[in-house]
């Protein structure tokens, strides 16, 4: 095993109960010690120098050691392996930087997107915007639907519901329901220019009493899409109300399910977080959808609204 080269992901955060650092581990200027093994610092990788015992977080061929892997690093890729054995040996991958710069260079972004997202990116809470790639999944859920009739809660300037307008039929319907006036008229300037405007009914003011009005308008179960990326807070109020909203068999998209890893750090305890949390766990335990989480930007959240038989 000697001069094996190895990338090291760090984390910025606490660890997991399971996840305790052996006292053996230290940081000095030149070297990480863990358990007999040392990791010699590189100005762009560590490589390896092997004894007869193995550091917590990587596991090699025939280590005997009891820690949880947590990451496996491989050359110019990182992947984690559940801490739980009885998931077996499957690596997923880590997004690092690199990789993501991959992975948008394969998003097919239509120039209008891609105008309206360099826009954003100088304004306040750009980062309230989705991603690229996230904007491609929507997009590609819709279609694959065949929806016709779409809504979204929380618009910002308009990234994501540009993104489903612009795969809606000519006949097509998204209600837009933003409270923030300045953020609309960019994303209405927006719908101007790709054509769309006629797909969308912008609705400013508070989501819920919109979608409180849509449902006393007669429109119950006659929407096919719903994406909710709003206050976090306010998302079970939201998902209810969509769930009337939306037809059986549709779709119900929710953005920020891993709220950047804070949902699984015990010591991260802000109304947010807790939120966040609590509703994830009251997804998996709801019969009336179900739900794929795919850690995609901030993670989502795909439900599909079953048919209950009592």
């Amino acid at each position: 095993m000697a001069n094996m080269s190895i990338n090291l992901v760090l984390y910025h955060g606490s660890l997991l109960p399971h996840e305790l650092v052996p006292s053996q581990l230290r940081l000095s200027r030149t070297r990480v010690l863990a358990t007999n093994r040392a990791l010699q610092v590189c100005t762009e990788r560590w490589s390896c120098s092997a004894s007869s015992f193995c550091c917590y977080c990587f596991h090699f061929k025939g280590c005997s050691c009891r820690w949880k892997r947590l990451v496996r690093s491989c050359f110019t890729t990182e992947s984690v392996i559940a801490s739980d054995e009885n998931y077996g040996n499957k690596q997923v991958v880590s997004l690092t930087p690199r990789l993501y710069d991959y992975i948008l260079k394969n998003v097919r972004e239509p120039k209008i997107l891609r105008q309206l997202r360099e826009e954003t990116a100088s304004m306040r809470g750009s980062q309230m915007q989705v991603s690229p790639e996230q904007a491609q999944l929507l997009a590609m859920l819709v279609q694959t639907l065949g929806a016709e009739r779409c809504i979204e809660v929380g618009v910002y300037t308009g990234y994501s519901s540009l993104a489903i307008a612009l795969v809606l039929p000519e006949s097509g319907y998204l209600a837009a329901c933003e409270r923030d006036a300045e953020s609309l008229e960019v994303a209405k300037k927006y719908y101007h220019l790709a054509g769309v405007s006629h797909k969308v009914d912008v609705k400013q003011g508070l989501a819920a009493e919109s979608l409180e009005f849509l449902i006393m308008n007669g429109e119950a179960g006659s929407y096919d899409f719903a994406f909710i990326d709003a206050d976090k807070r306010m998302t079970p109020k939201y998902f209810e109300l969509l769930l009337q909203l939306v037809r059986v068999g549709g779709l119900i998209v929710i953005d920020n399910v891993l709220w950047h890893g804070k949902v699984a750090d015990p010591l991260v305890n802000d109304s947010k977080t807790i939120s966040i949390r609590n509703f994830n766990q009251q997804l998996m335990e709801d019969k009336r959808v179900s739900i794929s989480m795919v850690p995609i930007g901030d993670g989502i959240t795909i439900c599909r609204k079953n048919r209950l038989i009592f």
